[in-house]
């Protein structure tokens, strides 16, 4: 069986998507918005019952879903939800790195624990996954696409997430990397950025108000839509069928953040200032010249604070 190829190039008939984390807020937000422009999709999430209920909500809907319980991070957890993909829909054509958990401390309270189960789902669930669907997308010479999920925080630092930051900075990393070593397949490798009222971002008190006010049938403000590029799972969902079919085809290596209103292009780390010294620096000669030279506009760091009205913040 073979990918169909359909005159609308947002068709994703034919093809056939893994994406992991699929059975909650924006994983299941990814899953029904692929299932709805054609694809079959392996919904993997490490409730099996989760799983089974959002792969059957897909199929009521009209779709073509089943659903496969693991615990991303393993080899052998990658290669079985390959291997459903493969034996239920016959090919795989998208895999979407969505699984993820939160173990927030700062740095000298975290424990090895906590440092270890984040980047294992995270960053080797993401390495592993992607491992297993290229063999695969190879082996079948069409092409295909892969999905990484990144965050702000893997962008720019934040605050009590040395593990969570680490994992979605190595993300991105891994995301231009695997563009160049896959180009030749015709396999396309992108990061999204995602921000969108989630059980994870209710937590954070700028925010907490209107997700309450959104969950009781609100809207979210404008501030937050467009302002913040805040919004609910559903506006991040566009993103990814996109990114998976023929009309993104010469996109890849990108880091493309999405919610709310507004989409954004991430820019790649690069030099933003340089000074040369004769015959090379010395610690007295950099002392002497950072504040005047490379110093001069030092970078930022951090997820900028939500720019609330005031009578909201008190």
């Amino acid at each position: 069986m073979s990918a169909e190829h359909s005159p609308d190039p947002l068709n994703l008939s034919g093809k056939v998507a893994v994406v992991t984390g699929g059975g909650r807020g924006l994983g299941y937000a990814y899953a029904t918005a692929l299932a709805a422009h054609g694809a079959s999709v392996v919904v993997n999430d490490l409730d099996a019952d989760v799983a089974e209920q959002a792969a059957k909500s897909i199929v009521d809907a009209g779709g073509r879903a089943v659903a496969q319980a693991a615990a991303v991070g393993t080899a052998e957890a990658a290669d079985t939800l390959v291997a459903r993909a493969v034996e239920e829909f016959g090919r795989l054509d998208v895999m979407v790195t969505n699984a993820g958990i939160l173990r927030d401390r700062v740095l000298w309270k975290m424990t090895d624990d906590d440092f270890d189960a984040v980047v294992t789902t995270h960053l080797r669930g993401t390495f592993t996954c992607a491992r297993a669907a290229t063999i695969r997308m190879r082996e079948q010479g069409e092409g295909g696409s892969l999905v990484l999920v990144g965050s702000p925080a893997g962008q720019r630092g934040n605050f009590g997430q040395t593990n969570y930051a680490a994992a979605k900075a190595g993300i991105a990393a891994m995301t231009r990397t695997w563009s160049m070593e896959l180009a030749r397949a015709g396999v396309t490798v992108n990061a999204i950025v995602p921000v969108a009222a989630t059980a994870m971002t209710e937590t954070i008190p700028a925010f907490a108000s209107y997700i309450e006010e959104w969950k009781r049938g609100g809207r979210l403000p404008d501030l937050l839509r467009k302002g913040e590029g805040f919004g609910t799972p559903e506006d991040c969902a566009a993103l990814v069928p996109f990114l998976a079919s023929d009309a993104a085809r010469d996109i890849t290596g990108q880091c493309i953040g999405i919610g709310g209103d507004r989409l954004t292009l991430w820019s790649h780390p690069q030099e933003t200032a340089v000074a040369y010294a004769d015959g090379g620096w010395t610690p007295r000669s950099i002392a002497d010249n950072w504040h005047g030279s490379v110093g001069r506009e030092p970078q930022s760091v951090g997820i900028p604070a939500p720019k609330v009205p005031a009578e909201t913040a008190e």
